[in-house]
């Protein structure tokens, strides 16, 4: 050993004996900056954005979407409709959307037109395959959007304004998503929501197995399911998506305001919270409460009872006795109105407390998305009957509504002499039915035991009835998986599908996941009810499109789209594209020709001034010389502002045509010389602020020889005392 040598390891020597507490040290430092690190790149697993957009429809002179009722045509506002949109991505850069907007449904068209819109501004980072677009099933917004004869027969055809003002307004919430992207964690939770839904159709659900009710403690799903979206950095709630099984039907079929009804007044409602002071659509944060399994899912807890006595209705039948009036279900409050605000308040309060008290489980791993097109009518798949222990082939029919879905629901009855649960045919209402299509032999026999009304599949006009051709998407961010359904599924639909869904993750290898149902997404096709409430034929099953497998075939289809991603392998086809129908499309609504207003009087103009002084409680109200409002949909703004004198001596919004204390109704006062008014409300309550305020009304109005000029009215100022 030479000199150098022993110099050099004694040299190593006295390094570590010096080094041997500098190095527990800088070892505890090291695992500290390691724990560090590696705690931050756990806390931004994601990137998120989120984003809201107007996506208001024309308020007046077209008819709803939901009740089917050609007399609900709108007439004012209650509260603007708002798309919420949510973009994830991974550290793999692979990106899923998830939109719930205040629509009643959503239309395969809306959804196209939009990713078009996308794919110009982005490339094709957004695509048919990794958007889900659902739809919050108010029945109280414009239809005229799905490009489907039956869907858009109560606004006489399709309304290009309310199907662009859906285009737009969606497109829009999903690039301020973009453009607002950032790191954040995910957290799920659920809560249950209390006296809020009700079974609407209790006697199908009972047809369904015992041992399978049995593991069921309600006939809804109560479960409140909640995403929540927090900054790894500050711990900053930014967003929050909740799902909750409801229709939106507290308004019913006699209200003629557009309203997002209770699962939007809800939104709104956690969004104020979470930014205290915030208008409606204003604040940063973003919250959404979408649709689920709402199929046979009611808000009026109440009950139906027969209209003039009080009694209750025929379970099985929801009808009354004659002269006892309609089967309608009802409550929690006095009215309409009272129902949406505490059915929205609950809603509201459950998502609100899983926000503060930030619990549940972080969701981590990997983002996976898969999509397909099924042609209804040409799928064959296995089914295990359980009667007969046996497995067999089973397909899909062409289109068909039965009898029972001319009898309406407990939330909206229908007319004439039908009832729910109608096994049986008639030979005047086929003779009626036969006038429009011919159901075929094969067609009754697929569709039994429902007795068909309306051979929708069958029917010649220019573009289709209702699509033979639907899309089924999962999405899966790590061990959360959204479910997106063109369709109402029924509470044990909805049930089973999530089941099959967690069953095939952990079969084909995959992780535990939680699967949530997105409802009416991407396309709407009535209803889902399960093989043995169809049996019943209540107004669900009536309502189920493709005959009494409709949920067996997507139960499979929807196993294998889980099974592609949990595998990493590309489905081998996409399936069959719906048609593109655009160009065939049938419009009766006609578009404003012109306004005019009084002798000696001017858009904008006060008919009927405010009191000098209202009490707090009072509803204050103002008349105005008013345009069209289809003139102009005022997205992002207001018809209406009501605005308060501050310190400073500066005007301040302090509510406006979105807020739920303010309505306004447009009156046609004159149909040849097109004279017009406005009536706005605003409801004050107990926390309303004393001091000075007034209400401006801002519109467009069409001149005869073409084009919309703006306008603006003021009220005289008031006080609240």
């Amino acid at each position: 050993m030479t000199t150098q040598t022993l110099n050099n390891n004694n040299n190593k020597s006295r390094w570590r004996r010096r080094g041997h507490r500098w190095n527990v040290a800088s070892i505890f430092l090291v695992l500290m900056l390691a724990l560090f690190s590696v705690s931050t790149v756990v806390d931004a697993t994601y990137r998120i954005g989120v984003g809201r957009a107007d996506c208001t429809g024309p308020p007046v002179e077209i008819g709803f979407m939901g009740y089917a009722e050609f007399s609900q045509r709108g007439h004012g506002i209650h509260l603007r409709q708002f798309s919420r949109a949510f973009i994830f991505e991974d550290e793999h850069e692979e990106r899923v959307v998830f939109v719930s907007a205040d629509a009643g449904m959503m239309g395969h068209a809306v959804k196209r037109d939009v990713v078009d819109l996308l794919q110009k501004r982005y490339g094709d980072v957004y695509r048919m395959d990794n958007v889900v677009m659902s739809g919050t099933h108010s029945h109280s917004v414009p239809s005229g959007f799905l490009m489907s004869f039956l869907y858009d027969i109560a606004s006489l055809g399709f309304v290009p304004q309310n199907f662009n003002a859906l285009v737009e307004g969606i497109a829009l919430s999903i690039v301020r998503a973009h453009e607002g992207m950032r790191d954040g964690r995910i957290f799920v939770s659920e809560i249950e929501v209390k006296e809020a839904n009700i079974n609407r159709s209790p006697s199908a659900y009972e047809n369904n197995p015992k041992e399978e009710r049995a593991r069921y403690k309600d006939y809804t799903d109560k479960k409140l399911v909640q995403l929540r979206f927090e900054d790894p950095g500050t711990g900053e709630i930014f967003g929050a998506v909740n799902w909750f099984a409801i229709h939106p039907t507290s308004m019913n079929k006699t209200n003629c305001y557009v309203s997002s009804d209770n699962v939007g007044y809800a939104s709104i409602l956690i969004e104020q919270e979470m930014d205290p002071g915030s208008l409606p659509g204003k604040g940063a944060f973003v919250g959404a409460v979408a649709a689920s399994n709402l199929g046979d899912v009611s808000p009026n807890i109440m009950g139906p009872k027969c209209q003039r006595s009080g009694l209750p209705c025929d379970l099985l039948t929801s009808s009354c006795p004659s002269g006892q009036g309609l089967c309608i279900a009802s409550g929690p409050g006095k009215d309409m109105f009272e129902s949406t605000r505490i059915i929205g308040r609950r809603i509201h309060a459950a998502a609100s407390e899983l926000l503060k008290s930030r619990g549940g489980r972080e969701i981590r791993g990997p983002i996976g998305y898969a999509h397909q097109f099924i042609d209804m009518t040409k799928t064959e798949v296995p089914y295990f009957n359980r009667t007969s222990g046996q497995t067999e082939s089973v397909r899909g029919c062409f289109p068909a509504m039965g009898y029972s879905f001319a009898a309406g629901t407990t939330d909206g009855p229908g007319a004439f002499d039908f009832r729910q649960a109608m096994l049986k045919d008639t030979a005047f209402w086929n003779a009626a039915r036969d006038f429009i299509a011919v159901p075929t032999d094969e067609d009754i026999a697929c569709h039994a035991p429902k007795p068909i009304l309306i051979a929708s599949g069958r029917t010649t006009f220019s573009y289709e009835t209702q699509p033979k051709i639907v899309p089924v998407q999962v999405l899966q961010v790590g061990s959360f998986v959204i479910a997106a359904v063109p369709a109402e599924f029924t509470t044990m639909s909805g049930r089973r599908l999530r089941e099959a869904i967690e069953e095939t993750s952990l079969q084909a290898g995959g992780k535990r996941v939680q699967v949530v149902i997105a409802g009416l997404s991407n396309m709407y096709t009535s209803y889902v009810a399960t093989p043995e409430e169809y049996a019943i034929q209540r107004y669900e099953g009536a309502s189920t499109l493709y005959g009494p497998h409709t949920l067996t075939i997507y139960l499979h289809h929807f196993r294998k789209l889980m099974e592609a991603i949990v595998s990493g392998v590309k489905l081998p086809d996409e399936g069959p594209e719906p048609p593109f129908e655009d160009y065939k499309q049938i419009t009766l609504s006609t578009g404003v020709v012109f306004d005019g207003h009084p002798f000696r009087m001017y858009f904008g103009d006060i008919q009927e001034q405010p009191k000098e002084i209202y009490e707090k409680g009072d509803t204050v109200k103002a008349v105005f010389v008013a345009g069209n409002p289809r003139n102009n949909l005022m997205h992002e703004k207001s018809y209406f502002t009501v605005e308060k004198l501050d310190d400073q001596g500066q005007w301040k919004v302090v509510a406006n045509d979105a807020s739920w204390e303010t309505k306004f109704r447009w009156i046609r006062k004159s149909t040849l010389v097109a004279y017009s008014d406005v009536e706005f409300e605003w409801e004050t309550g107990p926390e309303t602020e004393e001091g000075t305020y007034r209400i401006q009304h801002f519109g467009y109005w069409r001149y005869i020889l073409g084009g919309t000029y703006p306008y603006n009215g003021t009220t005289r100022n008031f006080s609240i005392l």
